[in-house]
């Protein structure tokens, strides 16, 4: 937006920079960070004494006004009129809207009817205690008649009802209490003790020291346990080793060395590893992990219904890919939409974003995006921050494209559970990544730049795009879930085809050169070029080595669907021993592929126009940093797995 012509006001002013948390970076020159363009409104929360000296507001240039390719809600929308706005169903919507308070109509926010929403905000503590109550009683009753036993005879026994009433009171109660009789006990007791202890440390010494104790963790971590069948602390040993060369390696190629922030780096490996421990170590952790893999394949079931009542019962007994995979595809982001309508979504992403904003000393926008990648996808994650995208650094537009890259979406999550995959070893990969890839991007492309986001977490509201109402969401959900399924239809009937076609273009030559048993595909060439990255994963030298590298190339060239499908269904692939099948598990369970390219270049070009050169030229290097990020995950898994058994899913047969 234009600057206000009022330069006789600012004109005198001092143009000093605005102070920043960040150090050592260079100065951004958005007008917005300068002291003289500080300003006031009245209509913000502002005392009297920060109302003298008022002035015209600057505003950023081309952020969340920037034209973009996305089309903006039309003022003159009949939704107004489905909402029930105060300037009512005759009366002309204004075009013109304030740019930080949105349309000037005094209930563009609403969503449903006013006598509903008054009704339940007055009534809203009722409702809240009824819930409460209900499912307090149902928690006692269920440990009154089946003590600490699982009536479902799972193994996570008491825990399920425990902390599903404890999310739900947590909940309830963070709606009257604020978060704060919580974090500021937290925060005064960090400060206490680690922050106290860390004064006593010379500032040069700080960080090698934090070095040496991740390393340590590492160490005992791994090697502490007893070895298991191919569990051996030889293997064990070179997961270790892997984890350190990819480390060393995106050191080595790092856009700019000297400006790495070791915390970042050392913090994220050490989250990765202590969620790692969590999940493959403790009992708790396997049961927390095993609760939710069982709810995502309690949804199989439920789609499945829905398939029985358009055909009949038997046809999701099948096994086809169409009935048995798509209709859950469908339903999950049904579903998802609806948790994304009611702000659930949201308020757990906003938690996973500040505690890695916090921990992890990245921006505000970097959190965001890659606390809700893992539950929303790369797309939809890059539509959370949308109105600063066009503001984005170097790196922090190459750390959005990594977070994408690094893990795997909640729509396609469930695909993956039917297909056989482990689904602890999916949601716990998932979970890995988020620090994994803030970590990994922030030692290949450092942040040199001033960021806008420094210092805060932020989830801007979309009203543009916000349903009606709850069955408008779900409706919404649906019809996304029918074109994702289709898109994957589409994928993957295209890629296995053009694959079919190079196979057999391959084979046919390679007869010519003796290469006949195996025959030459491509899944052989990439499995040899990916070779070296099996063994340094830690996959057991028995023959397994050239199989994993055949997935990882099939992943990395085609999709991780591709994989995952070879991995359960191929017959080349059921020898494979359990410790293998987990590494492949955690190393496929990311979309760093060649085709995700595109979904990252079109969604980030259509947000913001003016930044699609900047995205081509990050995507590739994205791309890299994201595929490692995934692999660092199945390194540490391979240092910390002791019962690859339970953890082994044996392969459906092929249809």
């Amino acid at each position: 937006m234009a600057v206000p012509e009022h330069s006789d006001v600012t004109e005198n002013k001092s143009h000093s920079h605005n102070s920043s948390a960040q150090h050592n970076v260079g100065k951004n020159n958005d007008p917005v960070l300068e002291t003289a363009n500080q300003h006031t409104h009245a209509h913000l929360h502002h005392t009297a004494h920060a109302e003298r000296d008022r002035d015209e507001p600057e505003y950023s240039k081309g952020t969340t006004y920037e034209h973009s390719n996305v089309p903006s809600q039309d003022p003159h929308d009949q939704a107004v009129h489905r909402r029930h706005s105060p300037d009512g169903p005759g009366l002309k919507v204004p075009a013109v809207a304030d740019t930080e308070k949105g349309n000037v109509s005094p209930d563009n926010r609403s969503d449903e009817d006013p006598r509903t929403s008054s009704f339940y905000q007055k009534y809203r503590i009722y409702f809240h205690l009824f819930i409460w109550l209900l499912f307090t009683g149902w928690w006692i009753a269920g440990l009154i008649l089946h003590g600490r036993k699982d009536p479902l005879g799972s193994r996570t026994g008491w825990l399920k009802p425990f902390l599903l009433w404890l999310v739900i009171t947590l909940r309830l109660m963070f709606f009257y209490v604020p978060i704060t009789i919580i974090t500021k006990p937290m925060h005064f007791v960090w400060n206490n003790t680690a922050v106290r202890i860390a004064s006593f440390v010379p500032e040069k010494l700080k960080i090698p020291a934090s070095a040496m104790i991740v390393v340590a963790v590492l160490l005992i971590g791994a090697f502490a346990s007893p070895e298991g069948v191919d569990n051996t602390r030889d293997n064990r040993a070179v997961s270790l080793f892997g984890l350190g060369v990819i480390i060393f390696v995106m050191w080595a190629t790092s856009k700019h060395r000297k400006a790495v922030k070791w915390h970042t780096v050392i913090v994220g490996m050490l989250v990765q590893f202590i969620v790692a421990l969590f999940v493959l170590r403790s009992g708790a952790g396997y049961s927390i992990f095993s609760f939710v893999s069982e709810l995502a394949r309690a949804l199989l079931g439920f789609a499945n219904e829905g398939t029985s009542f358009l055909t009949n019962e038997s046809v999701p007994e099948l096994g086809w890919f169409l009935v048995g995979v798509l209709p859950a595809i469908i339903f999950f982001v049904a579903f998802v939409q609806l948790l994304y309508y009611w702000g659930t979504l949201q308020w757990f992403i906003q938690k996973f974003a500040v505690f890695f904003f916090w921990s992890m000393r990245v921006s505000g926008a970097e959190a965001v995006v890659a606390a809700a990648s893992p539950f929303i996808g790369q797309g939809e994650s890059a539509m959370l921050i949308r109105p600063f995208v066009a503001h984005l650094t170097q790196a922090e537009l190459h750390q959005v494209m990594t977070s994408g890259f690094a893990t795997i979406a909640g729509s396609v999550l469930v695909a993956y559970i039917s297909l056989g995959v482990n689904g602890q070893a999916l949601i716990s990969s998932c979970v890995m990544s988020i620090p994994a890839s803030l970590a990994i991007s922030k030692l290949r492309y450092p942040e040199t730049e001033e960021t806008l986001t420094t210092g805060r977490c932020v989830i801007p509201d979309d009203d543009e795009h916000r349903a009606a109402n709850s069955l408008h969401a779900f409706a919404n959900g649906a019809w996304l879930g029918l074109k994702i399924a289709g898109m994957i239809t589409a994928t993957l009937l295209c890629i296995i085809a053009f694959l079919g076609l190079a196979d057999g273009l391959l084979t046919w030559w390679g007869r010519y050169l003796n290469i006949n048993d195996p025959p030459l595909t491509v899944e052989l060439i990439f499995g040899y070029i990916c070779y070296p990255i099996a063994f340094l994963l830690g996959v057991p030298r028995n023959g397994d080595l050239l199989k994993v590298g055949q997935l990882i190339g099939t992943k990395l060239i085609l999709n991780e669907f591709v994989a995952y499908t070879n991995l359960q269904t191929d017959p080349a692939y059921a020898d494979l021993s359990p410790r293998s099948r987990l590494i492949a598990t955690y190393a496929l369970c990311g979309f760093a592929n060649i085709g995700s390219l595109g979904t990252q270049i079109g969604v980030l070009s259509q947000i913001a126009p003016s930044r699609s050169g900047d995205v081509s030229r990050l995507a590739v290097s994205a791309l890299i940093a994201g595929a490692l990020s995934t692999l660092t995950s199945a390194s540490i898994a391979g240092l910390l797995v002791t019962d690859q058994a339970a953890f082994f899913t044996p392969p459906t047969s092929a249809s």
